[in-house]
């Protein structure tokens, strides 16, 4: 029987070589060792359920964790809480959870069975975030930030999640730049936008930061 890949190297080899390669931060030794865990986690159950469509370990490495990584170290600073619309497998969520302890973060997700994995790595983890079962838009307080990435019906998830955020809060969008003009036109009038940042790895992704300066529900 093929016993699989070791993974034993793969985070603490690669991750900060990655990260270092892409002009961000290392990580301390701690927290590429929780980044492991995830790692490991992520691909148990992607091995019984559709929890992400990239299955190669190394892939996951460059594509969900550094990206997911690179939004959590360049989101502002000032946030304390902060909800993952449609959280899936938990970018990038659990990587703001991991290297931005200070934030409170909340994981959204309507799919039981997701929802489920994202309960079992908080546990795993040992994360102090929170995990919604629900529509995300169910939600009824607001927060510092709201972060979206790969949402089925992105500017319908923007428009929900533009209430979400609180009045000198932040949106935080993770897409293409084909997308954007639909980003800015969900939100128009509504949000600050900031020059998009690229993403390690593509010329198309980008992280796009905006302020909400005006509440319509006032």
């Amino acid at each position: 029987m093929n016993p699989g890949p070791d993974l034993s190297e793969t985070v603490p080899s690669n991750l900060n070589g990655l990260l270092l390669a892409a002009c961000l931060q290392a990580l301390e030794p701690e927290t590429v060792s929780r980044f492991d865990a995830y790692l490991s986690l992520i691909l148990r159950w992607n091995a019984r359920m559709n929890l992400t469509a990239v299955r190669d370990p190394q892939i996951i490495l460059t594509r969900h964790f550094v990206e997911s990584i690179a939004c959590a170290q360049r989101l502002p600073s000032g946030i304390h809480s902060l909800l993952d619309f449609g959280s899936g497998a938990g970018f990038p969520g659990i990587p703001i959870a991991l290297c931005r302890q200070e934030i409170r973060v909340t994981l959204a997700e309507s799919q039981a069975k997701k929802a489920a994995f994202l309960q079992e790595a908080v546990r795993s983890l040992e994360l102090s975030s929170q995990v919604f079962a629900g529509r995300a838009e169910m939600l009824t307080q607001q927060f510092d930030c709201v972060t979206l990435r790969a949402v089925d019906q992105m500017e319908q998830a923007l428009a929900e999640a533009s209430s979400l955020v609180r009045y000198g809060g932040w949106i935080a969008v993770m897409t293409t730049l084909t997308e954007l003009p639909r980003v800015y036109g969900s939100t128009a009038g509504t949000f600050k936008w900031l020059e998009p940042l690229r993403l390690p790895g593509s010329d198309q992704r980008v992280l796009s930061l905006a302020m909400k300066t005006v509440d319509p529900v006032e």
